[in-house]
């Protein structure tokens, strides 16, 4: 089943005037480690910082929180599998939201897609409820 569904979507160029004026201060404020460091690494620095920033807002909204009730940025988190799928990980206040809507006897999955076509980039996160096999031990 369908717990949450969230979109958004980023103005890249938006995303490299922040950059610009606030650098590191931004970058640590709202990224983790491991996503600066994709980010820097590509040529597309500010895009890659606007699709994640996308997704976390997607996810918040998918969370049904947006960005309030205590998450924070660094609680949602976009990695990449080595096929490039892209990955959600929450933690901290998002995790503890995200295991309070999930059912006994389920567990959450977070489906996340990122695009961009300058000087869009945009994210959309679903989080689906599975039913966990027997003798599993559920959240």
């Amino acid at each position: 089943m369908i717990l949450g569904i969230g979109t958004d979507l980023a103005n890249i160029d938006r995303i490299q005037a922040t950059l610009d004026r606030f650098g590191d201060r931004f970058r640590n404020r709202v990224f983790t480690e491991a996503e600066q460091r994709k980010a820097e690494r590509r040529r597309d620095t500010a895009g890659t910082y606007a699709k994640r920033w996308a997704a976390k807002e997607a996810c918040s909204k998918a969370l049904g929180t947006g960005l309030r009730m205590g998450i924070s940025w660094k609680d949602m988190a976009v990695t990449n599998l080595r096929t490039g799928q892209p990955v959600m990980h929450v933690t901290g206040w998002a995790k503890e939201r995200l295991d309070a809507m999930t059912p006994p006897g389920h567990e959450a999955i977070i489906h996340v897609t990122l695009t961009d076509d300058h000087p869009w980039a945009q994210a959309m996160v679903v989080i689906e409820a599975r039913p966990l096999a027997r003798g599993d031990v559920g959240p």
